[in-house]
Order: structure tokens, then C-alpha cells, then sequence
């Protein structure tokens, strides 16, 4: 069970405030790139918050959810290069086609889900680790032979937003402030959605199934089709990630967006800032994103920087098995003087 501390895991509406406004005033202070950087750690946190409603909360280790990130990028791409052109609503396009793009990537994201999820809730541990794995190299693979020309293979295809204009005034999706706050715009409330959900009767159940599946079927649940829904609700939350980062990297590959590694960041994000509290995948995102910068700083530790890198996960795993979250929990019920929940 979870053993975060209150103040942790549902920190004040104080401190909630106060973290909102520096979100809102960040890009007006920051350089161009830390803008940039803080925007993929907003998709990066929503990725990582979306998987570990499948693994934290309901006890599923998926390799696979690259499949619903990539979908959702390609989806984006193949409809903003092949289609939005031709909707003729003049100079609102860019945004609009972009919108629709986003919602029918969330869907196809959701439509691969259906089927590979209702396949490998069949498999429990690490057989269903593998098959999802296996899910998604065989959506690799069909991405990087190009079947219809969509994917343009190994070689990928740029993913460029224009400039809108809207009632005379011109909106520049492609500059880095104005999609950081598109980017706000669709995760915060998602965030939000994704806490009511851990927090309600479904979240409940979930973590009862990763408690004890066996005793939580003999109380009635159906276990295998709550995981089913599960998965389909992460895949869900992933699919609006993938739609976010494809116009931010400006760009879609296979290697970048379909491959197995990219199923790994949100386990590695996950695991590093705690994957038993809603917070950790946030907080595990603003380290990977900040620690993996910080390194490139440095010529001799990017040389290295999977040595340095690993170093400091093994650390976390083998100090802090509670990710940096539980690891800010313990200080705080020590500076409290009472203990973690």
C-alpha cells in the first residue's frame, strides 16, 4: 500500500495555486529552450500519469503503450500534411485541423487499445509485460516498411504547425510560448481528470486488484475486464501525450516515437519519482527532463550520460525504492513529526 504522506499526496490548494501561477508566468521569464524543455515535461508527466494508472494503481507493467503514444503522433502528422490543407476554413486551419487531428488521435489511440488490451489482460506479470511489448514492435515494424506510403519508413516526415489567424489576430502554433499554453490548456485539465478517476470507486478498485486480484474477485469484480478498462483509459491518456509531443519534436519516426525505448521512459519517469502516489510520474518527469539537460551541460558526463544516468536510477531503486516522492514524504513526516500515511 501506498505510505505517502498526506501533505504529499494531496498537497494544500495553497500550494496547488501557487504551483499554477508559476506555470502560467513561467514561459513569459524563461529563454526560448526552457520553455521547450518544460513543455515536454507537461507531455512527459501526462504519459507517465497515464501509464501509471495501468501500473501504480492496477498492477500492470506494460512495455507496449509506445503503440498508443505513436498512433496518436502519426495520426497528427498523416492528417496535418495529407488533409488539413483541403479543409478550406481559410485562415483558422492550422488550429482547427490541428484540434480534430488531436481528437482523432486520442481515438485511434483508443481503437488499438481495445483489442491488445482485451488480448493481454489474459496474461498476468511478466507475460503480459512481454505481450504487450510484442504488440507494439509489430506496430514498429509496420511503421518503419511504410504499407501505404503514410509513414514515409525509417526516414519519418516533419510535423510543422502555421500561423492562425483569428478574428484579424495572428496565433503562431508553432512558437514555442504560444504551445507551451496549448499545451497547459489540454494538460491540466487532463491531470485533473485523471485524479478523479484514481480517486474514485474505479481508482479504488484498481488498486484493490493490485493489492490482492484473487480476493477482489471474490468479492465479485470482474477483474479481468476492470484491468481491460484500465488499460484502455492509460492508453487514452497516453494518446493525448503523443498528440502533444508530435508538432513540439516538429517531427515523426518510427525510432522516436513507435520504438520499445520510448515504452520504457514512462516506467523509467514512473519509477523515479514513485510510482505509488498520483504526484510521482509528475515529479519523476521534472527530474528525467531537468537531470537528462543538466548532464548535456557538461561534455565529460554526456560522453556518459547512460553510465551517469543508470547510476542515479539504481540509486533511487536501491535508496529510495519510493521513488522521490516517497523519498519527500519521509521528510516530511519527519519535519511533522508524525508519519506517512
Amino acid at each position: 500500500m501506498s505510505d505517502v504522506h498526506p501533505l504529499v499526496e494531496r498537497p494544500p490548494r495553497s500550494v496547488v495555486a501557487v504551483v499554477g501561477v508559476l506555470l502560467v508566468v513561467a514561459p513569459l521569464v524563461l529563454p526560448s529552450f526552457q520553455t521547450y524543455l518544460l513543455t515536454e515535461v507537461l507531455a512527459l508527466a501526462l504519459f507517465a500519469t497515464g501509464f501509471n494508472l495501468l501500473y501504480g494503481y492496477t498492477g500492470l507493467l506494460s512495455f507496449g503503450h509506445a503503440m498508443f503514444f505513436g498512433t496518436a503522433g502519426y495520426t497528427v502528422g498523416i492528417f496535418m500534411r495529407d488533409v488539413a490543407p483541403g479543409l478550406g476554413l481559410g485562415g483558422a486551419t492550422p488550429l482547427v485541423g490541428f484540434l480534430i487531428a488531436g481528437v482523432l488521435g486520442v481515438l485511434v489511440a483508443v481503437a488499438v487499445a481495445v483489442p491488445v488490451g482485451y488480448l493481454s489482460v489474459r496474461l498476468e506479470e511478466i507475460y503480459f509485460a512481454m505481450i504487450t511489448l510484442s504488440f507494439s514492435m509489430a506496430l514498429y515494424v509496420l511503421a518503419i516498411q511504410n504499407y501505404l506510403g503514410l509513414t514515409n519508413g525509417s526516414d519519418g516526415f516533419s510535423v510543422i504547425l502555421g500561423t492562425a489567424t483569428l478574428g484579424g489576430f495572428d496565433l503562431a502554433l508553432y512558437d514555442r510560448v504560444t504551445y507551451y499554453y496549448l499545451t497547459l490548456l489540454v494538460v491540466a485539465p487532463a491531470m485533473y481528470l485523471l485524479w478523479r478517476i484514481v480517486r474514485s470507486p474505479f481508482g479504488l478498485v484498481s488498486e484493490a486488484i493490485r493489492e490482492n486480484a484473487e480476493r477482489t474477485g471474490a468479492l465479485g469484480v470482474g477483474v479481468r475486464t476492470h484491468r481491460w478498462a484500465a488499460f484502455v483509459v492509460s492508453a487514452l491518456f497516453t494518446g493525448v501525450a503523443g498528440v502533444l509531443i508530435a508538432p513540439l519534436h516538429g517531427s515523426l519516426s518510427p525510432g522516436a516515437n513507435l520504438h520499445w525505448s520510448i515504452s520504457a521512459e514512462p516506467v523509467i519517469i514512473t519509477v523515479f519519482g514513485g510510482p505509488y502516489t498520483f504526484i510521482g510520474p509528475t515529479i519523476g518527469a521534472f527530474f528525467f527532463e531537468y537531470i537528462r539537460w543538466g548532464i548535456t551541460q557538461f561534455p565529460v558526463l554526456e560522453a556518459h550520460w547512460q553510465l551517469i544516468f543508470g547510476t542515479l536510477i539504481l540509486g533511487i531503486v536501491l535508496f529510495a525504492p519510493r521513488g522521490v516522492s516517497g523519498f519527500v514524504s519521509w521528510v516530511v513526516s519527519r519535519a511533522t513529526g508524525g508519519e506517512s500515511a
